[in-house]
């Protein structure tokens, strides 16, 4: 029973019988207890477990997905990481492994490299001074948000919870992501 309960990441044995499975036998890793003693993270790792269930299907190959997922439960569990940003690196993330990279290297309109200050939801990218202006769905970040975006997305799986941001950051971080997560999944999630 204990390999059967929320947030047990284990080694299991199934048996198919029909359209069901029953486990034959199984090996805890890891029950994340630190989650279980404190409700603000346990609240956090609630919701990304609901957005995980929303964008994985059972048979689906999704190693990506399950790495991202166990990376952000240790960070969780295991430090006192600001859980916005956390919540925020983990979003990001997940809608780059799952079909939703934002473009981050130029201009989605003009191409321009240079002087990318705005998020574009419409346009699913960095935009620069000039284009963001003129897109009303566009949010203006600060230059810590956009390298810290950049980070999330093209940094090593293992390594993208290993930076700190200033406050002002983490909270463009939480409205991108947020905004992101429910236009691309269309769906409202409350928190």
């Amino acid at each position: 029973m204990a390999a059967t309960q929320f947030l047990c990441f284990g080694e299991y044995l199934l048996y198919k019988s029909g359209n069901s499975y029953s486990i034959n036998s199984c090996e805890t890793i890891e029950v994340f207890y630190n989650i279980r003693t404190d409700l603000d993270k346990l609240k956090y790792t609630s919701f990304i477990t609901k957005i995980i269930n929303d964008v994985t299907t059972e048979n689906q190959n999704t190693y990506k997905v399950l790495q991202l997922y166990l990376n952000t439960l240790y960070i969780i569990s295991e430090t006192n990481k600001n859980l916005s940003l956390v919540n925020s690196v983990f979003t990001l993330r997940l809608m780059s492994i799952i079909g939703f990279r934002p473009i981050i290297h130029e201009c989605k309109n003009c191409k321009n490299k240079e002087d990318l200050s705005y998020f574009s939801f419409k346009d699913c990218g960095l935009k620069c001074n000039n284009c963001g202006k003129q897109d009303k769905g566009a949010i203006e970040i600060n230059n810590t948000t956009k390298d810290a975006i950049r980070y999330v997305i093209l940094s090593d799986a293992k390594k993208i919870f290993s930076f700190d941001v200033p406050e002002d950051t983490i909270k463009e971080l939480k409205i991108i992501s947020k905004i992101y997560l429910e236009d691309k999944l269309e769906k409202e999630y409350k928190f």
